[in-house]
């Protein structure tokens, strides 16, 4: 009897060692650490009397090392550091709405006052009115459209801290830039009057209506260039000025289509604009892949909560 109790504690203790020495945790491996090279870029700017501000990129190589272990939520990237800015999207599309009514108002105004009156207005009278429009159109546009300066933009040594135009001294520009003071001259003397003359020849093809449907196409082809030059100019945000472009093109495509159908020459005219936007488009896109962020990787093709604040221009 008292050698089977023996027995029997002998067993239990051996069993329960048994437990115990495989409850010990194993001693954890050495980690393995990759090492991965990626290039950063830097901006060396020179001025130069004919192109202006000329831009080159240069690479540095540095190496970071990543570990294979999990990491924490301290050094992670973590999913709020990409959050769409929803209250800025909300502005936009807010602004936008305003904008393309009011302007519809405002030419609506004109038709009433053109009929009531009995006028007859020349051609040369549109064409200078859109030509306005085509230029201060922002002023129906409740965000802040603030266009970059232009004697800070030729002045600027290239530096974000030298007093330069917000949009070409706080970023890397592609090496086919045009100089600064090419994009005024464009606007001021090449696309108004394009857009002004095609919509004036449009004016007259639709039975002198100004409130058309096809010239509010137009017309919501500046409000997107409004909403897009806040996001570009103002606030800055390289992702979504991609975006924001792509939309402004494809709206002066459609523009540029409702326009030929009841126009060829104003088609025609309107579209060499479309061009510029093109190459617009392309010099942004440019810009976003050449300007990546501390981390490496590309800024989002949408506002990202943080990087600025979207502000009606009644806001403080």
């Amino acid at each position: 009897m008292i050698s089977t109790i023996v027995t029997s504690v002998l067993l239990a203790s051996a069993n329960t060692a048994g437990v115990i020495a495989f409850s010990i945790p194993q001693t954890p491996s050495t980690p393995t650490t990759t090492t991965t090279t990626r290039t950063a870029f830097t901006r060396s700017t020179t001025a130069s009397p004919i192109n202006g501000i000329d831009d080159h990129v240069t690479g540095k190589l540095y190496k970071t090392s990543h570990s294979r272990l999990p990491m924490s939520s301290s050094t992670s990237s973590s999913s709020s550091d990409k959050e769409l800015d929803t209250s800025a999207v909300i502005k936009y599309l807010t602004s936008a709405g305003v904008e393309i009514t009011a302007l519809a108002g405002f030419l609506y105004a004109l038709d009433y006052g053109i009929t009531t009156l009995d006028l007859s207005v020349p051609t040369w009278g549109i064409a200078a009115l859109f030509y306005v429009l085509s230029l201060r159109s922002r002023v129906f546009n409740p965000l802040n459209n603030q266009r970059p300066d232009l004697s800070k933009m030729t002045k600027s040594d290239g530096t974000a801290n030298d007093g330069g135009a917000r949009g070409f001294g706080d970023r890397i520009m592609p090496s086919w830039t045009p100089p600064g003071v090419f994009f005024p001259i464009l606007w001021i003397l090449i696309n108004a009057p394009l857009r002004a003359y095609s919509t004036a020849l449009v004016y007259g093809a639709n039975g002198h209506v100004l409130c058309d449907a096809t010239i509010l196409c137009f017309a919501w082809h500046l409000t997107c260039g409004d909403v897009w030059n806040t996001i570009n100019n103002t606030e800055r945000r390289i992702g979504a000025s991609v975006a924001g472009v792509f939309c402004v093109w494809c709206s002066v495509v459609y523009a540029t289509s409702r326009y030929w159908a009841v126009d060829d020459l104003a088609g025609k005219l309107l579209g060499l604009t479309a061009l510029w936007i093109t190459v617009a488009g392309a010099l942004v896109t440019d810009t976003w892949r050449l300007n990546p962020g501390e981390d490496g990787e590309l800024d989002p093709l949408y506002p990202v909560k943080g990087d600025a604040e979207t502000k009606f221009l009644f806001e403080k």
